[in-house]
């Protein structure tokens, strides 16, 4: 164990692994992983690092995808990006806004890799990714063969997809295709986005607010660790919303199409008065409950214990069951929170 990791993950847990490849194109990715899969030996596939959390060194390969590189082709009605695994997330969002293709602007400053992206679902403001979502090209470990699934094939959820459940260690993300209409609608009915007229905003100006406003709730990880939100906002039946609504006035709960209601993690959080809490060295931000930051050489150990802790304290309090969004990794692959 002798390659540090602390530089490859956004929580700056000092862990180390036994190899590192870091691969810059699609052909060399694919390479790599079909070897290390044929040889059954423990890997680690690393994008951001905005996603992982390390609770022991990785006895095994980590394999860090840098590919880059984005296509952009077109028809009468929409803009087709096709881009490489590698690239930066928010470096597309704004590569987009730079060429005038608009849609992706709610989505700005989500941290990671486009490779990434499918595989969580992610989401922001009242958009998720399946919105754009035209095609996912991956690579099946045991045959070797690049397959693609369509939208509808990818099972998408919140922060879901076959992605995480049942294609997962079985494939490596190798490229993304987005679909975005050139008849563009802005979405504006979540939170800060709000107060804008549908009539008058430009996608530049979502993608400053959503900016400005990430850039206050989220700590920098250069300068204090973290993975972003911690937790997925939990989704409860409508029974236990109108519960909570009766005793809590200031709950707010989106209506899903289902009938239930996403409620806020950090709300939760926050109200069963744990911001700013902390176990060791691994804290609830003081300003943004639903982050847990690293205060200064923490451990893996001591954020799952963190972690722990919130999820019983928020059963207690509301009999609502939070879930972590990160990967935690054990010493060969992902593991339960513990």
């Amino acid at each position: 164990m002798s390659i540090s990791l602390a530089g490859l993950n956004t929580l700056g847990l000092q862990q180390y692994c036994s190899s590192l490849v870091e691969v810059t194109h699609k052909a060399e990715l694919i390479k790599t992983c079909r070897n290390l899969y044929q040889q059954q030996l423990p890997m680690l596939i690393l994008g951001g690092g905005s996603n992982v959390v390390f609770t022991d060194d990785f006895d095994g390969t980590v394999v860090k995808v840098a590919t880059k590189g984005i296509q952009v082709t077109e028809d009468t009605d929409y803009y087709y990006l096709s881009v490489q695994a590698g690239e930066n997330w928010h470096n597309l969002v704004e590569f987009c806004l730079n060429k005038q293709i608009y849609g992706l602007e709610n989505l700005a400053l989500i941290p990671g890799t486009v490779g990434a992206a499918p595989i969580q679902n992610i989401g922001a403001y009242g958009v998720e990714f399946n919105r754009f979502c035209y095609q996912v090209e991956f690579l099946q470990l045991d045959t070797g063969t690049l397959n693609h699934f369509d939208k509808d094939q990818c099972h998408f959820g919140y922060r879901d997809s076959i992605f995480k459940q049942q294609l997962k260690n079985l494939v490596v993300i190798t490229e993304v295709t987005l679909r975005l209409n050139k008849q563009w609608q802005p979405i504006i009915n979540y939170g800060p986005l709000q107060h804008f007229d549908p009539a008058q905003v430009t996608a530049k100006q979502i993608f400053d607010s959503v900016c400005k406003v990430r850039q206050v709730k989220l700590p920098d990880p250069k300068v204090l660790g973290n993975v972003g939100s911690f937790f997925k906002n939990p989704i409860v039946s409508s029974t236990c919303y109108e519960l909570l609504k009766s005793r809590y006035a200031e709950l707010v709960g989106y209506q899903q199409i289902d009938g239930r209601f996403k409620i806020a993690a950090g709300w939760l959080i926050d109200t069963a008065g744990l911001k700013g809490f902390n176990i060791g060295n691994a804290g609830v931000h003081k300003d943004q409950a639903l982050v847990l930051v690293n205060l200064g050489n923490a451990t893996g150990a001591e954020i799952c214990q963190l972690a722990r802790h919130i999820i019983q304290e928020v059963y207690d309090t509301f009999a609502v069951i939070l879930e972590p969004e990160p990967r935690i990794m054990g010493s060969v692959e992902e593991i339960e929170i513990q």
